[in-house]
């Protein structure tokens, strides 16, 4: 019983529990703005892919 209660209460592993959340919710944060950010990204390739196909043809 007694080794249950120290179990309860030992605190030791909370931290990397904690950090490994912390860093799961990071990485979802990044793989949304990322992904709003090559949506973006793909307008403006898209715009210089227009624009270079509409250019005249060297000498």
């Amino acid at each position: 019983m007694k080794t249950l209660i120290r179990f309860l209460n030992d605190t030791n592993g909370a931290t990397a529990v904690e950090y490994g959340l912390l860093a799961g919710l990071i990485s979802v944060a990044m793989i949304i703005g990322l992904q709003n950010f090559s949506d973006a990204l793909l307008g403006v390739f898209n715009t210089l892919t227009a624009a270079i196909k509409g250019a005249p043809a060297g000498p």
